[in-house]
């Protein structure tokens, strides 16, 4: 704007010129403080909609930036526990390797005794690993890490929850069902579960269908007569153990007092209820209820073990025990001659004569890394839950503990690969989110770049524009005052 006439009161040329240089020094120092901060925003009076925008940006990437931190130190406290899983797992390998050197029979007692000596220090390191494995001071194998959430995003309920049970020794080995006590039905003279029944009656067993509850799920087996041999429960066991996950052992043994001396002989297979397979005719004299005195006879016996499954030998209270690793039936027939036998349980005499038969059933053991329940196990003469058998109790100064241990200890690493298969899932899932964290957050830091940066190039443009302009304000300005002075000249 100027006026019509010349003043000297108001230079209104000029008051124009140092508005509008007030209005480019401010845009030089808007376009200064972008360059320097290298934001185009940097206050609510810049941009409020975007203020408010880039801020809400701010709140995210922080929140992911610490999320990405918080996963990265999930990964080494998973990393840090399956470090350890494998240290106990490469132990129980040892273990167990010295377990199958135990069951060998060319050892003697002082070379069990120091077999065993190893597997107690052993098994010892063991719990010391569960209970000293911490990660910035949290413990991680004795059982107290349950239900733990690691926050791997930056907003609520973005968390992953892993839990690890403990690894001590007297919390890892094999789960299994123990006798309920003897099946022995005084009506029948019937026994189960390693005992004795006269050939002439009904087994120990009752047929029907058991139902086992394991880890995987639950699974039925039937159980076709009351005769069936342990062998048998324990196949149909393992055909459902792939639902379950529970499997089944069986093994029959009987031991029978020597009452009396002379010539013995019986017909001796697998079977039931007195009628025999792969039979073979036993004939010895017993002259003493020692081992020498029963050594033709168990020698008698042994001879056909590769036929009949069954092995013979006399144990420490001088009895004849009969065994057939497999769990079928031991059946005896035709008993003949001047000796008698009683079964160790008192329930069963075998003479001439008199009861000339027994079959004898096996014992059941159902088996499991995870606990488990079996409805309707008394009908094969096990309790309807499962117990541990821990690595605490095993025991590789006998061979038969030798032999056990090799099963508990296969176990015990199952229990522990499970527990790493899991770790490795956890982990799986934890470094999955914090790739996608990564990504979520550059895509966060990138919008919020479209918003909030300054373009440099542009405002370096614009700087340069206004620079100009304010050295042409600057000139204009000092024209407007040089008119003023100029009217002053025609004053007289």
């Amino acid at each position: 704007m100027s006026t019509a006439f010349g003043s000297i009161n108001t230079n209104v040329s000029a008051l124009d010129a140092l508005n509008s240089l007030g209005n480019t020094n401010q845009t030089i120092n808007h376009l200064q403080n972008e360059l320097s901060t290298g934001l185009a925003i940097n206050s609510p009076a810049n941009n409020p909609a975007g203020y408010t925008i880039a801020q809400g940006f701010t709140t995210q990437i922080n929140g992911s930036n610490q999320a990405i931190s918080n996963a990265n130190q999930a990964v080494s406290l998973l990393q840090t526990a399956t470090g350890a899983l494998g240290q106990q797992t490469s132990i129980l390998q040892n273990i167990r390797t010295i377990a199958v050197q135990a069951a060998n029979g060319t050892n003697t007692t002082a070379d069990l005794g120091s077999l065993q000596s190893t597997v107690g220090n052993l098994v010892a390191q063991i719990t010391t690993i569960s209970q000293q494995t911490q990660f910035n001071g949290i413990n991680l194998l004795d059982g107290s890490f349950s239900g733990a959430q690691f926050q791997v995003g930056a907003n609520q309920g973005q968390v992953i929850t892993a839990s690890i049970g403990s690894t001590a020794a007297e919390n890892l080995g094999m789960y299994t069902t123990t006798p309920s006590g003897s099946v022995y039905g005084g009506s029948t003279g019937a026994y189960g579960n390693g005992l004795a029944y006269a050939a002439s009656t009904s087994g120990a067993f009752s047929s029907g269908t058991m139902t086992i509850y394991g880890s995987q799920g639950s699974g039925a087996v039937t159980v076709s007569s009351s005769g069936e041999s342990a062998a048998s429960v324990a196949q149909s066991v393992n055909q459902v153990a792939n639902l379950t996950g529970v499997n089944a052992q069986a093994y029959t043994s009987v031991a029978f007092n020597v009452t009396s001396t002379g010539d013995i002989s019986f017909s001796l297979g697998n079977g039931t209820s007195g009628s025999l397979n792969n039979a073979v005719s036993i004939s010895a004299d017993v002259t003493s209820s020692s081992a020498s005195g029963m050594s033709s006879l168990v020698q008698s016996i042994n001879a056909s073990t590769s036929t009949t499954g069954i092995s013979a030998s006399v144990n420490t209270k001088n009895q004849l025990v009969l065994t057939d690793v497999n769990g079928n039936n031991i059946s005896i027939n035709n008993f003949s001659g001047s000796v008698s036998m009683t079964d160790s349980a008192g329930g069963l005499t075998l003479a001439a004569g008199a009861t000339s038969g027994a079959t004898i059933q096996g014992l059941v053991s159902f088996q499991s890394a995870s606990a488990f329940t079996v409805s309707g196990g008394s009908d094969v003469g096990v309790s309807s839950g499962s117990s541990l058998l821990n690595l605490n109790q095993v025991n590789v100064a006998t061979q038969y503990g030798a032999s056990q241990a090799i099963t508990i200890v296969g176990y015990a690493i199952q229990q522990l690969n499970e527990q790493g298969t899991q770790l490795g899932a956890v982990q799986q899932r934890v470094e999955s989110a914090l790739s996608n964290e990564q990504t979520t957050n550059t895509n966060d830091q990138s919008a919020q770049s479209v918003i909030q940066d300054a373009n440099i190039p542009q405002v370096s443009t614009q700087l340069t524009q206004a620079q100009v302009l304010q050295q042409a304000g600057i000139a204009a300005l000092a024209a407007s005052s040089q008119t003023q002075q100029a009217y002053l000249k025609l004053l007289p």
